[in-house]
């Protein structure tokens, strides 16, 4: 069975394509396009469900905010 996570982009100055997947702790990648990011975070995803045995931590994306200081 498939699941779903939630996946973060983000571009640095560099034009660096950076992504993460706040439900799997430490699961992050990057890449020059969004079709290689897509495919690189595909396989992030695999081996840190690997790592966590297929049950990832207890955590879940509430939300995005700004916030001014």
């Amino acid at each position: 069975m498939k699941k779903e996570f939630t996946v973060i982009i983000e571009q640095d100055e560099q034009g660096f394509f950076i992504a993460e997947v706040p439900e799997l702790i430490g699961c992050h990648t990057q890449a020059k396009s969004l079709d290689a990011l897509l495919e690189r975070t595909k396989e992030a995803i695999q081996l840190c469900l690997d790592v966590y045995g297929r049950k990832s931590p207890k955590t879940h994306l509430v939300g995005v905010q700004k916030v001014a200081v």
